[in-house]
């Protein structure tokens, strides 16, 4: 038996394709179906890694009898919340609205003309703690759609114009530079001294909030900002988050001591993570970061990269149909894989005891205190891999997402800065150029691609994050046709999605589907906003390749991002990364002249560092002597020209102060 996913190429819907339940994919059919036979829609939003999505389909999609309800009663519609970003934003805000929290599975009961009156997560199929089960709800919306469905659907036309309300324009005018200071405060007050982190469990890497810590120590000297960064990134490796076997990070920490994490694997937190990494090898000079970044891209590259050169989504929390299976051992089975003495050995420095850390087995992790010299087992790690390999399987999602993979392709970028390997410069070049054959259509992109077909038109996100991607590229090289289609993408970005009036992005533009309304989305979640992306690279640009309409933009959507993060600027780091630099510029380089040397420029320069090219030289920096010549500006002042070796020994000093 199979429903109208069969047809489908996300790995999500695909995973529901053969369920009892007649799903539809989001459209026009679902809809009609709806109005023709007079019934309520039951939207569910998740993707093909999520654990709680995967228990509910177990518990009930899978399950005979509330297939029959749904059939009977209900249109049912399945959403891949990665490959549509926009029905995701608005109904997880739906949910939020009705119940003050969200997650996934997102569970929506709606009309046919897409109007929510009903919302949650989880449910399970029977009542228990606490929690509704999805029969009882069921049959209860059946039965108030027939008796007194003015009732039933009183909140929809409430929330809606909530909703619709919540999403214009903050009240501020200018850019705010009192969040930067306001932002840091919040970070103190709420940061784990003991075990790195912000908050509560559980706790989520969130790089670009360390991103900005790190960028202010660098402009204030503010040593707190830094060791918050750093207490962080040292804990968030040694616990169970980081893979200490097969290497990578998973989702996010149950605990506050980020030994038990949520077994599933995301690229977006890997391209990040290693960003932020780069930037404490940068700021520190300590190797340990530079490793744990290049062990992270190791992952990437043996695991998520495809033969064409792009990257797969996500690995699954679940093996076989358990949680976190793939990832644990008994003190025995290490023993049983190296032998004596090497499998003790191992026990003892990776925590892995009789007694576990998770359901009776252990977490490898390097929190305890024991570990002596750990990459002396590096060599053994292969067995290691090879052995859990065999006694479990890990479903990898292996559609590319244009967002997922340009942030990656500015981690091997950084990456690449950093150690000097020119591998992952060619790693990224091989992703660019798949996003270009397989994503992109002109200056036009793609939210997805899998099994040779392309998902819906790109939104706001994928082109603030194609731009991301090419800055970092041009930023890596110095080769300008990528600085020429970042300013493409970033131009579309302005002409499909800027609202010209009020300020801020839309995250959809004409190209894409009207919807219950057109969110704005201003708050750094797990990745940052496009709104944040967007106000980096237009700062970017307008330093390098300065535009008047693109200047008015940029001075448009500070103030109305100065206005989304009054009541919380911690939530907005990489908008405050922008902010920043737009207030206080970083170093800027004026390269007058193109010799063979401006190529090995950006393995010298800080990531935070602006090298502009004038091939031939202009009236304002024109050559000294025929010769490349080199014109540094740097807090607020500029510094008379110098060449090569001048440049250098420059860099140098910088570096060292």
């Amino acid at each position: 038996m199979s429903n109208h996913l069969r047809h489908e190429t996300s790995p999500y819907l695909l995973q529901h394709a053969e369920n009892p339940v007649d799903w539809y994919p989001w459209g026009e059919a679902a809809f009609q179906k709806a109005r023709a036979e007079d019934k309520p829609v039951f939207l569910s939003i998740g993707y093909s890694t999520c654990h709680w999505c995967h228990v509910m389909a177990h518990e009930s999609f899978e399950d005979a009898e509330i297939a029959e309800i749904l059939n009977r009663s209900f249109v049912s519609v399945k959403v891949d919340r990665e490959e549509r970003p926009d029905i995701d934003s608005i109904y997880m805000t739906v949910c939020q609205a009705f119940t003050g929290s969200g997650g996934w599975p997102t569970s929506i009961f709606m009309t046919a003309d897409q109007q929510p009156f009903f919302a949650g997560t989880y449910f399970p199929k029977k009542a228990r703690y606490g929690s509704a089960g999805l029969k009882d709800l069921l049959l209860a919306i059946d039965d108030k759609w027939k008796t007194d469905r003015a009732a039933l659907l009183r909140p929809a036309q409430e929330v809606t114009a909530a909703l619709r309300q919540s999403a214009r324009a903050s009240a501020a005018t200018a850019a705010d530079e009192t969040l930067l200071q306001e932002a840091l405060t919040l970070y103190r007050r709420s940061f784990d001294a003991e075990w790195g982190g912000f908050g509560s469990a559980p706790k989520f890497p969130a790089p670009h909030n360390l991103l900005f810590l790190m960028q202010q120590y660098r402009k204030r000297g503010d040593e707190d900002a830094l060791r918050m960064a750093e207490t962080t990134l040292k804990q968030m490796y040694l616990g169970g988050l980081f893979d200490h076997i097969g290497y990578g990070f998973c989702r996010y920490s149950t605990d506050r001591f980020f030994l038990v994490p949520h077994f599933e694997k995301m690229l977006y937190d890997n391209a990040l993570l290693i960003l932020a990494y780069c930037r404490a090898y940068e700021v520190s000079g300590k190797p340990f970061y530079r490793a744990v970044a290049e062990k992270t891209a190791a992952y990437i590259l043996s695991e998520m990269t495809s033969p064409e050169g792009g990257f797969y989504s996500a690995e699954d929390a679940d093996s076989d149909g358990e949680e976190g299976r793939f990832y644990v051992f008994t003190p025995d089975e290490i023993i049983q894989a190296l032998g004596e003495p090497q499998g003790s050995a191992f026990n003892e420095c990776f925590g892995i005891t009789a007694s576990g850390n998770f359901e009776g087995k252990s977490i490898p992790n390097l929190l305890h205190g024991n570990a002596s010299a750990p990459e002396r087992f590096d060599p053994l790690l292969p067995k290691l891999r090879e052995y859990r390999r065999s006694r479990a399987s890990l479903h990898r999602d292996d559609k590319f997402l244009t967002v997922w993979n340009a942030l990656t392709i500015a981690a091997m970028c950084a990456l690449y800065r950093r150690t000097r390997n020119a591998g992952y410069l060619e790693a990224a070049k091989r992703a660019q150029a798949f996003i270009e054959e397989k994503l992109c259509d002109g200056n036009r992109l793609f939210v997805s691609y899998r099994n040779g077909r392309r998902g819906e038109n790109g939104f706001l996100d994928d082109y603030a994050a194609e731009a991301f991607a090419l800055l970092a590229l041009y930023e890596a090289t110095l080769d300008h046709p990528y600085l020429t289609r970042a300013a493409q993408f970033a131009d579309r970005a302005i002409a499909a999605c800027f609202d010209g009036e009020q300020g801020g992005f839309y995250l959809s533009g004409a190209e894409n589907e009207t919807l219950l309304f057109r969110p704005k989305e201003s708050y750094d979640g797990a990745i940052p906003s496009g709104n944040s992306l967007m106000a980096y690279n237009l700062v970017r640009l307008q330093a390098l390749c300065p535009d008047d309409e693109r200047e008015k933009t940029l001075k448009k959507l500070l103030a109305y991002l100065s206005g989304e993060a009054e009541n919380y600027p911690a939530g907005h780091a990489m908008f405050l990364i922008a902010l920043s630099d737009f207030l206080e510029p970083p170093m800027t380089i004026t390269v007058a002249g193109a010799d063979d040397t401006i190529h090995e420029l950006p393995l010298f320069t800080s990531s935070e560092c602006i090298v502009r090219i004038l091939r031939d030289g202009s009236e304002e920096y024109p050559l000294q002597n025929g010769q490349t010549s080199f014109y540094v500006c740097r807090n607020h002042a500029c510094l008379p020209p110098v060449d090569w070796e001048g440049l250098t020994a420059l860099l140098r000093r910088e570096d060292l102060e």
